[in-house]
């Protein structure tokens, strides 16, 4: 009983934290949805921060894996990351990069939730860095820093505009920068 609380306070925390911010969902909002008393709540979490960063830590494995079955899926070439993106924005329930997201939300640098978003950023530009270098780009690491720009911009346009176009722009942008880094 007590692993099906935790899962389903994750699970909510999963949904409201992305769809509505993590500082705008409260603890009384995450107990009334999931069904879970404070008890509960408190057996399996010290606080909301630490249900966020459980949260981010779950979304963090599942995106990236996500991402590497995405690309595989398209031929494993580095563009096709933009293709992946260009899918995923597309979808009714995207809401941006949680990531980006809770950085926004907590801008203190040496915040655990920061640092979290932050390794999880790293992690996909050594991704990045791997698909580009496998590709025979000589300046993998460079060009997985410009590829994370351009995801990051394309994540923040898109859920401005609510559109999968932003990221069949930055891959136009991307196929510049591998022009240019053969």
């Amino acid at each position: 009983m007590a692993t099906r609380a935790r899962e389903r306070l994750l699970a909510t925390a999963d949904e409201l934290f992305y769809s509505e911010g993590v500082r705008a969902v409260g603890v009384e909002r995450l107990l009334e949805v999931s069904g879970v008393g404070r008890a509960s709540f408190y057996r399996h979490f010290s606080s909301k921060e630490d249900l966020a960063l459980a949260v981010l830590r779950s979304r963090d494995e599942r995106w990236r894996a996500w991402l590497e079955q995405a690309v595989t899926a398209r031929g494993g070439a580095p563009l096709a990351i933009f293709d992946a993106l260009a899918e995923r924005f597309a979808s009714s329930e995207f809401r941006g990069c949680a990531f980006i997201n809770a950085m926004i939300e907590d801008t203190d640098l040496d915040s655990p939730v920061y640092r979290l978003a932050a390794e999880h950023k790293q992690a996909v530009a050594a991704y990045i860095a791997d698909l580009l270098a496998e590709a025979g780009h000589p300046e993998s690491r460079q060009l997985a820093q410009q590829f994370l720009m351009l995801m990051d911009g394309a994540h923040v346009t898109a859920q401005r505009i609510r559109s999968a176009a932003p990221a069949l722009q930055a891959k136009a942008i991307a196929e510049v920068l591998l022009a240019r880094h053969p």
